[in-house]
């Protein structure tokens, strides 16, 4: 099973980027968009020059317990720039969100209280609600945090959005919110 394979069957289709679009991002933005791919992960994750964005981060089930989701966050921590994902809320018929959001937590990542992120999804036509995660390590503001978060939809999320799908995500001030 390939990197793609790996990713689209763990994630819920309505999280996932097509194939071509994160094909598009490594070739055309690799200066920005990373692949981190090991035999037991596969992290994908935009750098910018004052943060970080952790696109989709896996691990197999059967390496899971074993410190390699911790390593993969040291490394980015070492880069000693925020660190920004988004992840689903708590779903308590779905332990595994649960699991994550405990597992950020411990590796220190707060939630964002003041940003609301909505967005419609052009694989489901549903709107999904994500909570935004992030690790500073200067004390960063939320502000700075949303600032960060609409940068990575404009550049990432949307990237070719028209091209690769036939139609265009909804504007940013629509999906995120700040509320002071």
């Amino acid at each position: 099973m390939n990197w793609y394979e790996k990713l689209n069957e763990y994630f819920p289709v309505e999280e996932m980027k097509s194939k071509k679009h994160m094909e598009l991002l490594l070739k055309e933005q690799g200066d920005v968009y990373h692949k981190d791919e090991g035999e037991h992960h596969i992290l994908m994750f935009a750098e910018f020059e004052d943060f970080l964005f952790i696109d989709y981060i896996y691990v197999s089930g059967a390496a899971r317990g074993q410190g390699i989701g911790h390593k993969l966050l040291e490394k980015m921590k070492k880069k000693g720039k925020p660190i920004l994902l988004e992840v689903e809320p708590v779903d308590y018929e779905d332990t595994d969100t649960e699991k994550r959001q405990r597992f950020y937590k411990r590796e220190g990542f707060v939630h964002a209280k003041s940003i609301g992120y909505r967005r419609r999804s052009l694989a489901t036509n549903e709107v999904n609600e994500m909570e935004i995660l992030f690790w500073a390590p200067n004390d960063e503001s939320e502000e700075l945090v949303y600032e960060s978060m609409k940068k990575t939809y404009e550049k990432i999320h949307t990237y070719k959005d028209v091209e690769i799908y036939g139609k265009s995500y909804q504007d940013v001030d629509d999906v995120l919110t700040f509320e002071e």
